[in-house]
Order: C-alpha cells, then structure tokens, then sequence
C-alpha cells in the first residue's frame, strides 16, 4: 500500500524519462505529451539548455532566503516587467500563492483607500487554487464542498457578461477589484472577447479597481503572445503567473503596475522559498530559450495547425459542440461527458486530459512540431469519432 496521501485518481503510469514532446514509461513504452504537465512543461522534456541552467546553478547556490538580494530575482523581475509592461513583481512557488497575493493586495489597496470590506468581483467558472482563499475566489462548488466556511469578500458574476460586472457595480460600494482568466482553462477553455476585456479594464479605471488577470495557465507563451491580455492590447494593474515560467520547477509570480504599484511594503507579505536562485534561473533560461527558438510564433502557427487539423477531421460528426482556444491551448467540446478519454488516449500513446466533464483539453509543449501536431490530430480524432457515436 503507498503511503501517498489520497489526493488523486492516478492513471496507471509511471514516466521515467523524457525528451522533447515525448515520455516513456518504466516499462519502455511511448508517449506524445499533449499535456505538457498541465502547460507547464513548455519546453518538453530534458531541454538540454534548461537542463544545463539548472544543474549549473545547482552546483553553485540553491538557497538563500529573502533576507538577503537574489540577483536572479532582480533579473527576472526586471524581463518579465519588461515583457509585460508592468511595474514590479513578487515571486512566490506556485500559482495558487501568485493569486493568494493578488488577493492580498486587492485587500491592502481597499483598506488604505478607507473601505473596511474590500470585495473582489471573480467570475462563474473561475479556476484560482486550492487554497481556501484562491478556493473562495474559484467557481467550482464540486471543488469547494466540504471546506466551507469559504472566505467572504468576492462577489461571482458569469463570464464575459459586461451587463453583469456593471449591475454589481451599482449596488455593491465594497468592490475593490475584478479578478480575470482571459482564457478559462479548468473552466473549460472558454476564452474572453477582446471588447470585453478592453470594457471590463475601462470600468475598473473609471471606478478605482484594480484589473487583475490571472495568467497561470495562459502565461509565457500558451496563447501564442507572451500574455494572453496582449490579445486585447491590455496592460492590467495586477498578473499573475505560475506553470509554464520555471518550465518545471516551482515558481510562481505576481506582478504589479500603476495603482497596484507600491501597495506591498516590508512586512505585508513574503515567503521562505519564493524567487530563490534555482527557480529563477530556470526562469530566465525558459525566457531566453522561447525568445531565441521563436516559440511565441510557434504556438500560434502550431495551434492553427491543430485547430484547422481536428475541424477536418472532426467535420459533420454529431456531438463536437465546439473547438475553442487560442495557440497552443486548445479544447474540443462534446455533447457529453467524456472522461473515459483520457485512457483511451492513454492506451493509444497521447496524453491528454478533460477539464469541466465535457471538453478535451490541449496543452502541448511550444516545441510542437509540424508531424506531432499532425499525430495528436489522427490519434485523438478517431477515439472522439468512436465515443461520440457510441450509445452512452
């Protein structure tokens, strides 16, 4: 019996090693990865100038704390600003405590403007965390059951609904702040309309709150920008990151510019591990990596590859309600529950997985190439076309 803490329902594989876009099993056996670990693993497997990174910086310093500059730290803040038109950041270890700060800003920011309630406007749907404040802030009551009493002070409204953010905002005087996926990924890979981003940033100007977006999943590349919010030419006042920065390794961030600039003083907020030498480093080397590869541009040829590959081969099947995305974040959605997939896939060497009951969720690595993209397609199509015509 394992003396792992029941948290997950497992597949029945264990990887041993991996190399670009693929894995391989104890057994030998091989995998495309469609998953990239949940849009972590951007760079695919053993990237031999990441692996490089971290085992020089490994042999050099792993840990310091915060007491003291990590020089690393300084760069990385000062490239993620540059990329992203923000101010200031603040690291942390993953993205759940990226949104934790966030959420402790939004606070800190309200309090010192006089309101003694700050409230958060979040979306249904929403996917933030585990923890109980990024669990308050997430749309999911399946995740939510049983950790009440959940923490007050946000306030829930459907997604890209404009007339909902603005019917809240006249009867709520405690909002400090709209908290954003610009694309939802545990949600089901809804993504928002640009105008609708660009009115929701707008009214958050005209009434003081900040423009926070959550980035975890669509940040560093996924989208095919180096921001998803860059779809809309947005610039927020709050982003936060996680997953695919450290390309592996745990590192999570939460950036900060014009009103949201400065809230954080010493003693408001900190961390043991966050921002150490080892993160950092594989941080910058996945920037320098994706800037000299031209992943950016990758991502969105590969999703348009994938995109217009799953149309064809899934044209006139009755049950493929919708293929959304942008770049390399891709979900297919089916009239029905479809979790047995994932196996199926499993069994036919494709890692994938299905997020909201009924959608096909699509997070290769930015290193796709043309022929993998064209094998996700005639793996993952057949097994769609084969349970969709089977009677549930």
């Amino acid at each position: 019996m394992s003396h792992v803490m029941n948290t997950y329902n497992r597949l029945p594989v264990a990887f041993e090693r991996g190399e670009g876009v693929w894995l391989w099993d104890v057994d030998g056996r091989q995998y495309l990865d469609a998953l990239a670990g949940i849009a972590v693993n951007g760079l695919g497997h053993a990237h031999p100038r990441l692996v490089q990174a971290i085992a020089q910086q490994a042999g050099q310093l792993i840990h310091t704390s915060n007491i003291y500059r990590v020089l690393h730290q300084e760069e990385l803040a000062d490239a993620l600003c540059a990329l992203a038109g923000m101010d200031q950041a603040f690291f942390c270890n993953s993205g759940a405590e990226a949104n934790e700060a966030a959420i402790k800003l939004a606070r800190l920011y309200g309090h010192q403007r006089g309101i003694d309630t700050p409230t958060i406007v979040v979306m249904e749907k929403a996917w933030h965390g585990r923890t109980i404040a990024t669990l308050s802030a997430t749309g999911s009551r399946k995740a939510q059951a049983g950790f009440e009493p959940l923490l007050a002070g946000f306030v829930r409204v459907p997604y890209n609904d404009m007339a909902a953010v603005k019917a809240v905002a006249e009867h709520n005087r405690n909002i400090v702040a709209v908290l954003l996926e610009p694309i939802q990924g545990e949600g089901g890979i809804n993504v928002a309309d640009v105008e609708y981003q660009r009115s929701l940033q707008q009214l958050c100007r005209e009434r003081d709150w900040l423009y926070m977006v959550d980035e975890v999943q669509t940040g560093i590349g996924r989208t095919g920008y180096w921001f998803a919010t860059q779809h809309a030419q947005i610039v927020p006042d709050v982003m936060v990151l996680a997953k695919g920065l450290g390309s592996g390794v745990p590192i999570g961030a939460c950036l900060a510019a014009g009103p949201a600039r400065d809230v954080f003083k010493p003693g408001n907020h900190g961390t043991t591990f966050g921002g150490g030498p080892l993160v950092c480093a594989a941080a910058l080397a996945t920037l320098s990596i994706m800037q000299d590869e031209k992943l950016l541009e990758n991502a969105q040829h590969q999703g348009q590859r994938l995109h217009a590959g799953f149309t064809e081969a899934l044209a006139g099947v009755a049950g493929v309600m919708a293929i959304r995305g942008q770049g390399l974040m891709m979900g297919i959605e089916l009239a029905r529950p479809c979790g047995e997939l994932v196996k199926q896939a499993l069994e036919k060497g494709l890692l994938i997985n299905v997020t909201a009951d009924t959608v096909v969720r699509l997070l290769p690595p930015l290193i796709l190439n043309d022929g993998e993209a064209d094998q996700i397609v005639m793996r993952l199509a057949p097994l769609i076309k084969t349970f969709l015509s089977t009677a549930p």
